[in-house]
């Protein structure tokens, strides 16, 4: 038997495919057949890629460039016998790398928790015989039972049915329960609109079934979407990628000025083991020791605020790609919008009604032409809700203050428009008790029941269904007040393209009283002389704050784009209403739209052209969303993908970010992707964004303050040497100033808040550096500054006699208190201090006061002079360092670019993230 033995089983007839399977109907497989082919075919369960040996995957977390130098500094500390700073510089380098063994089982934990999905109990019919047996013993060929309720447990050919819907909202993104049938289809039919099919990992939400397993295992949908899980790339995000190419740059700058100031040193006749050290003190002073630390504390705390915003992050790096992310790839369903049928508009007699509120809650009012509607008080309207909610299977219920339908989503809106106007369920059931009941098939395209009216003391019967299927059988038309009069079809027809254009999906409704006597429901009877009551419209409603989250990306500069399993006419209403009109393609307004069939007839190339024009993709498969994240990858965009299904995890993988929703979400989408909402609000979003660019802003504020410190320090060891002279600072007071500072002055600036303007600014272009050539500028400047100033007052208190100790002592208290001077210099990178706010990060207040307590420890307790050769000064020094460091603070206040007055009076104060 061949492992695949048809490529469209949707379009072959259920009997060819029992023949081509050699599964009997009505019998299934012998015993035998099945142990014959369990080996041959193997268990139904995903099979999963070996794993990385867990020794060597912790080794590579050290091939980094920034590890690099972090080692180098750990060996030349070690060489200086400096072990305190030694073993602190290691730690950090084996936390990162331990953090980093932790997430790279992220990918494999996605795949056992689709392994997990398709594990379940199953009832087959084997030798004549029901049986129920594990999901994983399943073979192609097995005859599978399945009834409401039901996790369908392989991709199967249906052959017969009941009134079959099954949920396929985790695999295609189809927001209502599919309505199944087992006639042949279209070959080229998409996976959403083989209606034949069921498929592993779905749900069964109505009626029975029987299917034929045509694949198990891997060769499932949802073991090709495991393989693209495995295949997607898993990318480095833009802030790893930045430092690595910092780290690159800098490795390179270090090692280049250690051997200049050896050779020089040696060219000028000084020994080798001084210039060692000289080199040792150089490359000492140029390593950023505090960077990683930095890193990691500054996505710490962005992790943490985002915990309060119920965005919970998987992946540190993850909260600065959302700051420079430049696309937002969302699912529809259930993330910018509610995932609750809702009426909308309903058509009955002449007139049109708009039904407010949304979702499942039984709350809003009823208008026509925007005037409030008494619903009682028109008898056509009243009778389209009364048949809507007679006619009807399913009920609403209240847990804890939120409403949920137990049934269809679609009668469950019917319900809800029918309570909005007063009706409840237990009253009119009391009323008019059902008495006999035609349930809904996808061949008759209709529900009916029939109910003992007392009141008008007669039956009555209540259809519902597809408009064209009732139409037919309508005789007549109920106008406002309770009259029949002759049936306008047109104007009805009319009505329904004006409902399907706006996306509502459309149901009929119609009644015909009987004389006492039927008992029950006669076929023949509905097919003649039916009253048409109307029309009621119904969509899945967008989320409220889904739409002023939409609004605040496109100030942002970020492009929102849908990505669904959906109707194309329910995308485009839905996108209409969340303001998501592509505004990119002819500037029309409209928004622009392509297809799952339309994205399988394009090339890659003309793909990459059109995806920025596009604002919906609607009926898309799986390996399309992958598709469509690269497409906008291949244009530069950083992209952030929001989903909840199976279907999207490979997308999610992919995307510089993968958003998932943590209620509605799939153990495999929260396992893919880098970040959980735990509200499932796209909302949630909007702030993580925010805490994102403020995240790197405080990282490039850190930067911009540490590597002067470093280039400084550098610069007069290099010239020092140059110009023959004793080093200003020796190579343990150098550590004592980088990690002191580090930790008590440069790490604040993780704390700083917001900048009032950082959602009113275009996303970072993502090819940009860190080092951008104006942050370049300042930082020789700050450099220079560093050497002219340090360089120069150590010369200036040697020659006139000061002892040597005392000078250093000096130099290295000028180090520090021009950096903390400077702190309060990169608090803002535009603005200058005084109009930041001295007290809107306490943080730094208390690290410069810490910070001066340990200078006066440095300079005045014998045990420190010993340990770091320095001295006690005079208070003529003091004022002589503060007036220096004070004068470099005033140089790069007014170095910032001119700022008017009243530039950011108009933006809101500074408030919390949430």
């Amino acid at each position: 038997m061949e492992r695949i033995l048809c490529k469209h089983w949707h379009h072959c007839p259920a009997e060819d495919v029992a023949t081509m399977l050699e599964s009997q109907p009505g019998k299934g497989l012998s015993a035998f057949e099945v142990k014959r082919r369990q080996k041959y075919f193997g268990p139904n369960r995903l099979s999963v890629k070996p794993r990385v040996h867990p020794f060597k995957r912790f080794l590579l977390q050290f091939h980094q460039p920034l590890v690099y130098i972090l080692m180098a500094a750990t060996l030349v500390t070690a060489l200086l016998q400096e072990w305190v700073d030694s073993a602190v510089i290691f730690g950090v380098v084996l936390i990162n790398a331990v953090v980093g063994f932790l997430q790279e089982a992220k990918a494999e934990k996605a795949v056992e928790s689709l392994k997990e999905m398709l594990v379940t109990k199953t009832t087959v019919l084997r030798d004549s015989e029901k049986t129920t047996v594990s999901s994983e013993e399943l073979v192609p060929g097995d005859l599978v039972l399945l009834q409401s309720g039901d996790k369908v447990p392989a991709d199967l050919r249906l052959s017969l049915i009941r009134d079959l819907q099954i949920d396929e909202s985790p695999l295609t993104g189809e927001s209502a329960p599919v309505v199944k049938c087992v006639d042949p289809l279209s070959p080229d039919a998409i996976l959403a609109d083989r209606r034949n099919m069921a498929y592993a990992g779905t749900h069964v939400t109505y009626g029975q079934g029987e299917g034929i397993v045509i694949a198990i295992g891997d060769q499932t949908e949802t073991g090709r979407i495991s393989e693209l899980i495995k295949k997607a790339d898993d990318l480095s995000t833009p802030l790893t990628q930045k430092i690595a190419e910092f780290s690159k740059v800098l490795l390179m700058a270090i090692l280049a000025l250690a051997i200049l100031t050896f050779l020089v040193g040696v060219y000028r006749g000084e020994s080798l083991v001084t210039m060692f050290m000289a080199a040792v003190a150089l490359a000492v002073g140029a390593i950023p020791e505090g960077l990683p630390a930095a890193v990691t504390i500054t996505l710490a705390i962005g992790v943490n605020r985002l915990a309060r915003c119920r965005a919970i992050i998987r992946k540190l790096p993850a909260v600065e790609t959302l700051g420079s992310t430049t696309v937002i790839c969302s699912d529809k369903t259930g993330t910018l919008t509610e995932n609750q049928m809702t009426v909308q508009q309903i058509m009955t007699g002449d007139d049109v009604y708009a039904v407010t509120g949304s979702g499942y809650t039984p709350e809003g009012t009823f208008l026509k032409n925007g005037e409030y509607v008494e619903a009682a008080q028109v008898e056509s309207l009243y009778e389209c809700l009364k048949a809507g909610l007679l006619c009807n299977d399913s009920r609403i219920i209240e847990s804890d203050g939120r409403w949920t339908v137990q049934g269809d989503p679609t009668e469950g809106a019917l319900i809800v428009a029918a309570y909005k106007a007063g009706l409840t369920e237990k009253e009119m059931n009391g009323r008019s008790p059902r008495v006999d009941v035609i349930p809904f098939e996808s061949q008759r395209q209709f529900m009916a029941t029939l109910h003992d009216d007392v009141a008008a003391g007669s039956m009555v019967i209540y259809v519902k269904g597809a408009v064209e299927k009732v139409l037919d059988s309508c005789a007549n038309n109920m106008d406002r007040h309770g009259e029949t009069l002759p049936l306008h079809r047109e104007k009805v027809m009319a009505s329904v393209e004006n409902m399907a254009g706006n996306g509502l999906r459309v149901l009929a409704l119609a009644r015909k009283y009987m004389v006492y006597g039927h008992e029950k429901i006669i076929a023949e009877d509905l097919l003649k002389g039916l009253t048409f009551l109307g029309l009621q419209g119904m969509i899945d409603p967008p989320r409220e704050e889904a739409i002023h989250a939409i609004r605040t990306c496109k100030t942002a500069g970020i492009d929102v784009k849908m990505i669904t399993g959906d109707h194309a006419l329910t995308a485009v209403a839905i996108a209409g209403q969340l303001g998501m009109e592509g505004d990119r393609g002819g500037g029309d307004g409209k928004t622009f739209v392509l297809t799952g069939r339309e994205l399988a007839e394009i090339t890659d190339t003309k793909l990459i052209d059109v995806v920025d024009k596009t604002s919906v993709f609607a009926r898309v498969a799986p390996e399309q969303k992958l598709r469509l994240v690269e497409a906008l990858q291949a244009r530069g965009h950083v992209v952030a993908m929001t989903g909840d299904g199976v279907n999207d995890a490979p997308a999610l993988r992919q995307a510089n970010i993968g958003i998932a929703m943590g209620i509605t979400g799939t153990d495999v989408a929260k396992e893919a992707a880098d970040m959980v909402l735990t509200d499932d609000s796209f909302a949630s979003i909007e702030a993580a964004v925010e805490e994102g660019r403020r995240v790197f802003d405080n990282l490039t504020k850190f930067i911009i303050w540490t590597l002067p410190t470093n280039g400084g320090e550098g610069l007069v060891i290099l010239a020092s040497i140059l110009a023959g002279v004793i080093l200003p600072i020796l190579p343990v007071q150098i550590l004592w100033i980088n990690m002191t500072t580090a930790l008590l002055l440069g790490l604040t600036l993780a704390f700083e808040p917001k900048e009032r303007d950082v959602m009113m600014r275009p996303p970072r272009e993502p090819g940009s550096p860190i080092l951008t050539k104006d942050i370049i500028i300042q930082i020789l400047l700050v450099s220079t500054l560093m050497l002219i100033g340090v360089f120069a007052t150590f010369i200036w208190e040697v020659r006139r006699g000061t002892d040597l100790d005392q000078a250093r002592t000096v130099a290295v208290n000028l180090f520090v208190m021009i950096e903390l001077f400077y702190l309060f210099n990169c608090r803002s990178l535009t603005r200058p201090v005084f109009r930041i706010g001295f007290l809107s990060n306490p943080w730094t207040l208390a690290g410069a006061f810490l910070m001066i307590l340990l200078q006066i420890l440095f300079t005045y307790a014998p045990f420190m002079n010993r340990l770091f050769h320095s001295a006690p000064v005079s208070p003529g020094h003091w004022i002589l360092i503060i007036v220096v460091s004070f004068v470099i603070f005033v140089i790069m206040d007014l170095k910032k670019r001119p700022w008017k007055t009243g530039d950011h009076d108009h933006l809101p104060e500074e408030k919390p993230v949430c």
